[in-house]
């Protein structure tokens, strides 16, 4: 399956907005991307070879097995990750960007926030309750945004949508870009 155009082209503008914000730390520790669910890395590979510290996180240890060989191949580093994010939880305000693709576990919502430093970004596409009427794809409910559920996850303080749209064709799905507010990260903290 080819990366989502969503991703290719908000990853390259994230960047940028990244990169104008200034460096931060050492090398190491500048532009760390999270993708959640990462299966066989078709977008990890991709975002480490665009200058992010690319790391992966799903549950199936042969799918990370792959997409580590396919990143090696394409000349990159990823760092994969084998956990149930629900178990081991992801450290907070540490990733520059979380992506999300083709993905919905409700109860994570607050963790992926959690985990996104101040100034960091949201990049999330999945399907909507659209999908149904398509008659391929996903149709448990559990796996299915209800219209506008995206943008409500997002739309709380500390958080400010840059992108969101719901698309009916060719798939329905919708699709998000957040950034986290700096002020916000200080107040929770201070708590």
């Amino acid at each position: 399956m080819s990366p989502s155009p969503f991703v290719v082209e908000w990853a390259a503008e994230v960047a940028r907005a990244l990169d104008a914000a200034g460096a931060r730390g050492t090398a190491s520790e500048r532009r760390r991307l999270l993708d959640v669910a990462m299966g066989r890395g078709r977008h990890t590979a991709l975002l480490a070879h665009a200058g992010f510290r690319a790391f992966g996180v799903d549950v199936n240890l042969d799918a990370l097995r792959e997409a580590a060989v396919r990143a090696t191949e394409a000349g990159v580093t990823i760092h994969p990750w084998c956990a149930d994010l629900t178990q081991h939880p992801l450290p907070a305000a540490w990733f520059d960007v979380v992506v999300v693709t083709r993905y919905l576990q409700r109860d994570l919502f607050p963790a992926l926030q959690r985990a996104v430093r101040p100034g960091g970004y949201v990049l999330y596409e999945t399907f909507t309750t659209a999908q149904r009427a398509l008659g391929v794809g996903p149709t448990s409910p559990d796996h299915l945004l209800e219209p506008g559920e995206l943008r409500a996850r997002f739309d709380g303080p500390g958080w400010e949508s840059r992108f969101y749209e719901e698309t009916t064709e060719p798939e329905a799905v919708a699709r998000l870009v957040a950034i986290k507010s700096a002020a916000q990260n200080r107040r929770s903290a201070a708590l």
